[in-house]
């Protein structure tokens, strides 16, 4: 493997990396003390420092020995959950949608910002490609993160959601999964079946409406 290219990859994703995780986090924790559980707050989770969200193995040992291993053709990791411990919540079962939606929407709103950043960069008429493409890796690494988490299976926040959208019954039987939840979309994630059916579909769809969104902004400054 290309070593150079190796700390070039690392080095332009690992900003918008951290960006992405600790604020997903931090929103996790920041609604559910909205609503009545402050568990988060209370462990110092709540916070912009990226220390407190990283979790050595699924952050940093497992996707380096993935990229390795794959030659870069296959990533996957994780942050260290945020603690939330929803029988605190005023209304449990509807309060933990927003609990849950929070995470996928901060990332939603980091990848219009860094869309705008590549934008702003090239009226300015910044011709580095250093900056342009970490901008670039801001929109690819915050869209991943919106679609995946929202995949409806706990312990995955599209999982939660959709528990707090279920009839009780239903959503008891939902619930039942998250024990097995991680490796059943490891399993997913593995096969291709998650990348090809969800991942890449509502990415596509995620980033043309964020394109639509921004046109007038686009015409306004290129």
């Amino acid at each position: 493997m290309d070593f150079a290219l190796i700390v070039q990859t690392v080095t332009l994703y690992a900003i918008p990396v951290l960006f992405a995780i600790t604020l997903h986090e931090a929103a996790h924790g920041y609604v559910a003390r909205h609503f009545g559980d402050p568990t988060a707050w209370q462990l110092g989770r709540v916070t912009l420092n990226p220390v407190k969200h990283i979790d050595p193995l699924g952050t940093i040992a497992m996707p380096l020995l993935l990229y390795f291993a794959t030659a870069g053709a296959f990533l996957f990791g994780y942050a260290k959950p945020v603690p939330v411990n929803f029988g605190r919540l005023r209304n449990p079962k509807r309060d933990m949608i927003w609990v849950a939606l929070a995470g996928p929407a901060s990332n939603l709103v980091q990848a219009i910002g860094w869309v705008l950043l590549v934008y702003v960069l090239i009226a300015l008429g910044v011709s580095e490609r250093f900056w342009l493409d970490m901008g670039r890796a801001g929109v690819t690494v915050n869209l991943v993160m919106f679609a995946f988490n929202l995949f409806p299976l706990p312990p995955l926040d599209g999982g939660r959601i959709l528990v707090g959208l279920l009839p009780w019954k239903q959503a008891v039987a939902v619930s039942r999964v998250e024990p097995y939840g991680f490796f059943i979309v490891l399993a997913l994630v593995v096969t291709g079946l998650v990348g090809d059916y969800w991942l890449r579909p509502l990415m596509t769809l995620t980033g043309t409406a964020i394109e639509w969104l921004l046109t007038p902004v686009r015409l306004l400054l290129l």
